[in-house]
């Protein structure tokens, strides 16, 4: 049998701690209704989580096999390497504006146009590379706003664990996966990084907080032939 399929809009909303218009691409589930209630996945590198990660596809076969609850996907592109930057590396000259965006100015949007259960252990964020960073960065700064959050090979350095050490989210939810081979990864400035020990550290430093957290590391590198099959279970993980 053919499983339905949501339909995905394209909306604009004006940031004015970004100072710019922000697209914004909004997955609505086959049975989509404003009479029930929905949770909530806001994906950076939004694009590339509908295009490469088929995460509207995804969610299609898992809400039609019933193995997650409704949810609404809202998707965040970035408009190239250098905005991406900007916004999501924890010294990025807007990534703290970005991260005020998404808590006081996304969300209010999103709640007042669609039928969410406005609760924040029913929202998750979710990114790969700096984009989870970004997300864990707002989770952390915003618990009770962002429940959940999902990292895919996520970019560790010393801003993100002195937020970890600062934090006091303890009732977050988290799923946090990196590739064994994510020694080498060639960043977007042109840099090879190690991955995998930082992110290591950081799975350490997790495990003794009181976070719900799940850890696990996938024999591959820092790619989308990784993350796409990961999403199945990241979503069902959370939801």
């Amino acid at each position: 049998m053919n499983v339905p399929r949501g339909s995905i809009q394209d909306v604009t909303l004006y940031s004015k701690e970004l100072d710019e218009e922000i697209e914004l691409l909004v997955y609505l589930p086959a049975s989509y209704t404003p009479l029930k209630k929905y949770y909530l996945v806001i994906a950076q590198d939004g694009r590339d989580y509908f295009q490469l990660g088929r995460i509207g596809r995804i969610t299609d076969e898992l809400l039609w096999n019933e193995e997650i609850d409704n949810v609404i996907i809202i998707g965040i592109p970035y408009q190239n390497t250098t905005d991406r930057r900007n916004k999501y590396h924890p010294n990025g000259a807007q990534q703290k504006a970005y991260i005020r965006f998404l808590a006081h100015e996304l969300i209010p949007f999103l709640d007042r146009e669609y039928p969410t259960l406005q609760v924040g252990s029913t929202r998750a964020l979710i990114g790969d590379s700096l984009g989870a960073t970004v997300s864990f960065m707002t989770a952390l700064e915003y618990p009770n706003t962002f429940g959940n959050v999902l990292m895919q090979s996520p970019f560790v350095n010393e801003d993100v664990m002195d937020a970890v050490k600062q934090a006091e989210a303890t009732g977050l939810t988290i799923y946090h996966v990196i590739g064994t081979e994510e020694t080498k990864v060639k960043t977007t400035d042109g840099f090879i990084k190690d991955f995998l020990t930082p992110n290591r550290e950081l799975s350490i430093l997790l495990k003794e907080r009181n976070f719900s957290y799940f850890y696990e590391e996938y024999n591959g590198n820092h790619t989308w032939k990784y993350w796409q099959p990961d999403l199945k279970r990241a979503l069902k993980h959370i939801f």
